[in-house]
């Protein structure tokens, strides 16, 4: 990972107005940000503090050993675990998700996702469009859209954040591209290098603790590109872009060691070690504590992947042994973070959304794991507003489709739009041909009506 840029006495005095748009830039992807404030301020836009966590299962999750259990199936299907009854009457999920049990009344659970393109990849989770066909520049990430559409949520922070780690499995590691949206909305990613803790460019969590150090860095940097006459007659808005590079409000907010421990011990910490057999993510759940924080601090959306969800059986382990580890972390963090947001009266603004690119096969194989299963998948939604307590969906004995109210991927990220105050209807964004592009299939997929 690269040093923290400081310029040096003999430096700052080749500083140029090239060098400091260079250094304002080096969070955001690109050098538009400036362009964007003005824009804003111009349309006498307000920002709002909405926002969205996403929570990505890399690998795919099983639906039927989570939220869709089929105990009247045979064995070869209905496998290892047994419900247990939540706080909506009726409703049952896994045994290994007793927290989650007790808040049913805070999520609104999708038994019947569909509509994945059946990749290995964060793509379409974080699209919500198949990596097929794409548009001249790509289809931009939820985020980058967000970040395009509304700008920064406050000065000091940029509008996109993905926590997601460096893994061997590339298609589980992007942040989310900024494809059209241009690379001004590319995503802020901490933890790009692979860094076992949180860092800001280079500056580990390890460091933050170390206060002096930290404002001493940033203050020389302030300091030498003031001395160097680099900001002398750029504008206010350049200006504010560079303050997101020296402002001490991110780095705040990625430092956890500013929490409570036993907040920190509530959230169970986790390891950065990766999950399963190595090419995916760590069961991190420090990254949800850090999401919460960042979306306080006026991020408008984080992303981040958690775990390895992909269990094909030995010689790593069945499905239900990597789901007796996974589970009941993930258990722990995600109730943790939806009970600090709801003690912070932060839950009604912030969309919470975990799930991942598809479900697993009905039948178990040979080797105890559930294989690919586009055909059918699961999420959970909680916060932002919406009518939950309720269970979305329903598949057939066998968990293989749905039989009742299908959700398709492309009506999340329409409810995801809504819950920020963007009409899908209307709003769209210009490919690099200048065509305006819908940000979802609008005349067939809109919010789910059943939430919002």
């Amino acid at each position: 990972m690269s040093e923290f840029p400081v310029l040096t006495g003999d430096e700052a005095g080749l500083a140029n107005r090239r060098s400091f748009l260079r250094v304002g830039g080096m969070f955001l992807g690109g050098l538009s940000l400036p362009q964007l404030l003005a824009a804003e301020q111009a349309a006498g836009r307000q920002r709002s503090q909405k926002a969205v966590i996403m929570i990505f299962l890399s690998g795919g999750p099983p639906h039927q050993d989570m939220v869709d259990l089929k105990m009247d199936a045979p064995a070869e299907i209905r496998g290892e675990f047994q419900p247990i009854s939540t706080n909506l009457p009726g409703v049952q999920i896994c045994e290994h998700l007793p927290r989650i049990a007790q808040r049913m009344d805070r999520l609104a659970t999708i038994r019947t996702l569909v509509g994945s393109e059946g990749r290995h990849a964060a793509f379409q989770c974080l699209t919500g469009w198949p990596v097929t066909q794409q548009p001249a520049g790509g289809w931009p990430s939820f985020g980058a859209a967000v970040s395009k559409l509304q700008g920064p949520g406050r000065p000091g922070t940029p509008p996109y954040v993905s926590l997601t780690p460096k893994m061997k499995g590339g298609g589980w590691s992007d942040p989310g591209q900024p494809g059209f949206a241009g690379q001004a909305h590319a995503a802020f990613t901490p933890n790009a290098e692979g860094a076992a803790n949180l860092s800001l460019n280079g500056i580990t969590i390890d460091t933050l603790g170390d206060r002096r150090q930290l404002m001493g860095q940033l203050d020389r940097l302030k300091r030498d590109v003031d001395i160097s006459g680099a900001i002398e007659g750029v504008d206010a808005y350049q200006e504010q872009a560079f303050s997101i590079l020296t402002s001490s409000r991110l780095a705040e907010a990625l430092d956890l060691d500013r929490e409570d421990p036993r907040l920190r011990d509530k959230y169970g910490r986790g390891s950065p070690e990766p999950a399963g057999y190595g090419d995916a993510g760590p069961l991190m759940n420090d990254y949800f504590l850090a999401a919460r924080r960042l979306v306080e601090a006026g991020v408008r959306v984080v992303s981040l992947a958690y775990g390895r969800w992909d269990w094909h059986g030995r010689p790593h382990g069945t499905n239900f042994d990597n789901a007796r580890d996974h589970l009941p972390q993930l258990d722990q963090g995600l109730t943790a973070l939806l009970d600090d947001l709801e003690v912070r009266g932060m839950l009604d603004d912030v969309t919470v959304l975990v799930w991942g690119e598809f479900g697993r096969t009905p039948r178990i194989n040979k080797n105890g794991g559930r294989d690919h299963w586009p055909n059918v998948g699961c999420a959970l939604m909680a916060g932002g507003g919406m009518r939950t307590g309720q269970v979305i969906g329903a598949t057939n004995r066998l968990g293989e489709h749905p039989i009742e109210r299908p959700v398709h991927f492309q009506e999340i990220f329409a409810t995801l739009y809504h819950n920020l105050g963007i009409n899908t209807d209307h709003a769209t964004l210009n490919d690099l041909h200048g065509r305006p592009r819908y940000l979802v299939d609008h005349v067939k997929y809109r919010p789910i009506r059943e939430v919002v």
